[in-house]
């Protein structure tokens, strides 16, 4: 592993702290590339306009014509986190604006795959729909919308995954990443595209004077959703969507959040007054996504659609329930997938290029859990496939893979394809993490498509682990308070968590549970305790850390402690 430290623009960083930014504060935005305190305005008001988005203006006029005809529109959702609050966010707000005839619908993972499917379209016509609405899906769904079509349903594709060759014939869709949509945030997450179409849903209304701006209803409401959705989605977080995931945390940390939500809060043993990035994307996004992984994410829209807490907290616990059982498969699944894995390899060899793994055990729904933490420990772009258990589709194997920075995976599965026409049945997603399927006896075929890729497209500088760090840590920043300051900003995905690096010296250190070092660690002449989750190796005496600031709580005491993230020695 390289350690790099990121350069700090120094007239950013000045103009940040000449305009009252945190010292601390203004050296990790600047190195981020915020260059003026204007774009740290989290305020509603600096939210990218909705008129920016191809397609809004049609949906709404689409949705107010249904409202006003007393039409029932069904949701169709995705069985993620980002598709589930999509919903739940397309629900509440459709409500909001005065539709009364509603309903939705998520496939089942094993069953029904992903996305609107010629079969979706006909249970949705079966319960008497008129508009088909998708969320997070149905950018790539050219059968399913002809299906709906064919049946007479409307259709509106709200989606923001990358287009395939062919758009769907959908009456409406709003996505981003359509061509000609000129709307700048190109990795908003599903559930901000629906927000943005009740946004444009609302002034439509307005338009028809069904409200006017004193008494029409109030969208903020669905920001904590919108929060939860984009940061576990893991999308980007350029400056729109930091600032609907800063508005979400407010009213959370006010205490305005739907009942589920605080149910899940509670379950993840969380403090919602506290709210943090982090506890979307560690603590209540994955118990979220066990729904969708090992049972209906049905039960996970439920837990934030309703507004009884105590079914909040029945919801909360049941998800909770099931992310334990999640954890125990992953558990046993990834130890047996790294094993396969390193297998590939001779010990002291590099890995190959890309990492394609097996088992006819595997469980499908925590494959690209499994293929994250491949990645994470071999550094190479993985995809881990199980069997399919839909009925008919015995021989089809399932894959989820997840990418290192610098290899777009969608674009080198869109190249298997091109290169070895029918090996893929299906396939989609993003730049660092995808979904195939081929047939059982094509994968050594895939394997050897998609390695042959990875040679082409990876340098030895890419496959280079390096972390980006952001140097060392003044010893007067080393304080409880500044931890929290630190927890309080938004953090994610483009917008990465502060992380510290330089040299310490290792005064003790053993292991705790058997599998995480624990640490006693002199920083600038000062003892510290550090802890390194998931390392059992030991460190020399003097090495150089990679950390993040975390604080705990000893007998009424705070204290400072080091996360540690990655060494170099």
């Amino acid at each position: 592993m390289k350690i790099i430290t990121r350069e700090i623009p120094p007239r950013a960083a000045w103009a940040l702290e000449q305009a009252g930014v945190h010292p601390l504060l203004a050296r990790l935005y600047a190195a981020r590339g915020v260059l003026g305190k204007d774009e740290l305005d989290d305020g509603l008001a600096r939210l990218l306009p909705p008129a920016g988005m191809k397609g809004l203006a049609e949906a709404a006029v689409l949705l107010a014509d249904a409202i006003k005809a007393g039409q029932k529109l069904c949701i169709v959702a995705d069985y993620d986190c980002d598709g589930a609050t999509a919903c739940a966010v397309a629900m509440r707000g459709l409500r909001l604006l005065g539709a009364k005839n509603l309903d939705y619908l998520v496939p089942d993972r094993v069953v029904d795959g992903y996305g609107l499917t010629a079969p979706i379209a006909q249970r949705v016509k079966d319960r008497g729909a008129d508009i088909l609405v998708t969320v997070d899906n149905g950018i790539a769904s050219v059968e399913g919308v002809a299906t709906a079509n064919a049946l007479g349903l409307k259709v509106l594709v709200t989606d923001h995954h990358l287009p395939g060759p062919t758009l769907p014939e959908a009456a409406v869709i709003v996505n981003p990443n359509q061509p000609d949509c000129t709307f700048e945030s190109k990795s908003i997450a599903g559930v901000g595209v629906m927000f943005y179409v009740l946004l444009a849903l609302r002034s439509e209304l307005r338009r028809r004077g069904v409200f006017d701006v004193q008494n029409q209803p109030k969208l903020d409401a669905l920001l904590p959703l919108v929060a939860l959705g984009t940061v576990a989605d893991v999308v980007k977080l350029d400056a729109n969507n930091r600032r609907l995931v800063a508005q979400g945390l407010k009213r959370i940390r006010a205490g305005a959040l739907p009942c589920g939500l605080s149910g899940l809060f509670t379950a993840a043993a969380r403090n919602s007054t506290v709210a943090t990035t982090f506890d979307f994307g560690f603590a209540l996004g994955p118990r979220i996504n066990a729904a969708g992984r090992l049972s209906d994410m049905t039960l996970g829209i439920e837990c934030l659609l309703t507004d009884d807490a105590a079914r909040g907290d029945e919801l909360a616990r049941a998800l909770d329930a099931i992310n334990r059982e999640r954890r125990e498969i992953e558990g046993g699944m990834r130890e047996q997938a790294m094993d396969i894995a390193e297998s590939l390899f001779d010990e002291g060899d590099e890995p190959p290029a890309a990492i394609c793994v097996f088992d006819p055990d595997f469980h499908e729904g925590v494959v690209g859990i499994v293929a994250s933490r491949i990645k994470d420990k071999l550094h190479r772009p993985t995809f881990v496939f199980a069997a399919s258990g839909a009925p008919g589709k015995e021989h089809e194997l399932k894959g989820s893979g997840r990418s290192i920075p610098g290899f777009h995976l969608r674009d080198a599965l869109d190249l298997v394809a091109k290169r070895h026409p029918g090996v893929l049945l299906r396939f989609g997603g993003h730049a660092m993490a995808a979904g195939c399927t081929v047939a059982e006896d094509q994968l050594d075929v895939f394997e050897q498509a998609l390695i042959q890729v990875a040679l082409e497209r990876l340098d030895a500088p890419t496959l280079l682990r390096r972390l980006d760090t952001d140097g060392p840590l003044a010893p007067e920043y080393r304080r409880a308070d500044l931890v929290d300051t630190l927890h309080h900003e938004v953090w994610g995905q483009g917008f990465a968590p502060p992380v510290f690096s330089e040299e310490v010296e290792i005064i003790s250190q053993r292991l705790v549970g058997e599998k995480h070092l624990q640490l006693k660690l002199k920083h600038q002449g000062q003892p510290v305790d550090g802890i390194w989750f998931g390392h059992t190796e030991p460190l020399p005496a003097r090495v150089k850390l990679a950390f993040r600031l975390d604080a705990d709580e000893w007998q009424g005491v705070r204290r400072v402690r080091f996360l540690v993230e990655g060494a170099e020695y």
